[in-house]
Parts: C-alpha cells; structure tokens; sequence
C-alpha cells in the first residue's frame, strides 16, 4: 500500500495513521498467503485521483470486486478490456436514461475521478474469489473518517448512497456547507429495479451543483 497516494488528504486522515500502519502490515502479510485485490499499490487509487479540494461527488461502493483483472482502486470501475460488471452496466444504462449519455465500451471511470467524483468502496480490499473477505479488518474506520472528512470540506458535495451498506453512512453527512444525499436501492442486478432504474443521480448532482454556484459534471466517457 503506497501511503504517498493519500496527498492531502494525509493532513485530514492524520488521526488514522497507526490504523493505516497496522492495515498496511496485514496487507503485507496476506499477500503472502492469497491473491489480494486490487493489486499492490493501488489500494488508494481513489483517493489519489480525487483530492479533497476537488471532491464535487462521493460514489460509495461496498468492496472491491474478487474476480481476477476487475479492481484497480476505484469502486464500480474497471480498466479497459474488462467485461463490464452488471452493476456497472446498470449505471451506464441509468446514465443514458438519466443523461442521455451513451455507454461507452469500457469501463474505466477515471475520467469521474478526475472530474471530481470521489469513487469509494467502504471497504478497500478483497480476498480473490471471496467477497467482503475483509469487511472486518478496520477499513471501514479509515473510510467513515474519509466521509467525515469530505463533510467538514467547505465545498458543495453530493454523497450518493447506493444500498443499505452505503445508506447506513448517511449519519456521517451533517454540514453548514451545501449537502445533497442521493439514496437509492443498489444497481446490481438484484436491486437495479426496485429504484434505481429511474432514480435519476447525475441529473439531480448536476442541478444541486449549478444550484450552489459549482459547474456541473461532465459525466462522459470517451468511447
């Protein structure tokens, strides 16, 4: 885990350290073991590309995804050449509905990223083939912290809340500054149509920006 990827956001997360230090170790260790996802280095990749001045948008995931070549440190993203997952297929088809924007054929959210959308799994790290393997390692301290720090920014910040894991983090969004909470059933294809289809989140953080002053986001991905 390269703590050097936390850029600003080191000051803000000071508190977390000796949890960082002791995530880091167990990292280190279980590597060793079993396959771990995402790859080595890349276990901070969100917060990386979307520093705290940036942050207009928080998309909480659960985990990272357990199958080979999927994760790389950005929830519900996966590089180029990657299958798309149904929970991301589901966002495309909800961003087309929403936007009119057509899916592109990959996906690989950077470009959210460093627009500005803060692509956060509650839990960054995952055994192969064992889903939320370490929902009990501690990570949920280091990123409730990351929530909690997003909130005392002084910017316009939409958190959207995409199943009960995420909808539970709602209690850690409290600011003077502008807030906007998106709630929804998961797009997994489990959920997608008990609420999400229809649900409409880019749109509606598109209008809470411009509300506030901010610009919206461009929420395309270059096909």
């Amino acid at each position: 885990m390269n703590r050097n990827d936390l850029g600003a956001w080191s000051e803000l997360l000071a508190e977390q350290d000796t949890l960082l230090s002791k995530l880091e170790e167990r990292l280190l260790l279980a590597r060793k073991a079993a396959e771990i996802y995402p790859p080595e280095g890349s276990e901070l990749t969100a917060l990386r590309l979307t520093q705290p001045n940036a942050v207009r948008a928080v998309i909480l995931g659960q985990d990272p995804y357990h199958e080979p070549g999927q994760a790389f440190g950005l929830a519900f993203a996966v590089k180029a050449g990657v299958p798309l997952p149904p929970s991301l297929r589901n966002i495309y088809t909800e961003l087309q509905s929403d936007l009119g924007i057509a899916p592109p054929n990959h996906g690989d959210l950077t470009a959210w990223a460093e627009r500005g959308v803060l692509l956060l799994n509650t839990v960054l790290t995952v055994e192969k083939g064992k889903a939320n393997s370490h929902a009990a390692w501690g990570w949920q301290r280091l990123t409730d912290a990351v929530i909690a720090a997003t909130n005392r920014l002084p910017q316009p910040v939409a958190f959207v809340l995409w199943g009960a894991q995420a909808q539970k983090k709602a209690a850690l969004i409290d600011s003077a500054a502008p807030r906007l909470i998106v709630s929804s059933p998961h797009p997994s294809p489990l959920s997608s149509y008990r609420g999400f289809f229809g649900s409409k989140p880019f749109s509606q953080i598109n209008r809470f920006l411009t509300e506030n002053g901010e610009a919206p986001i461009d929420w395309s991905i270059r096909i």
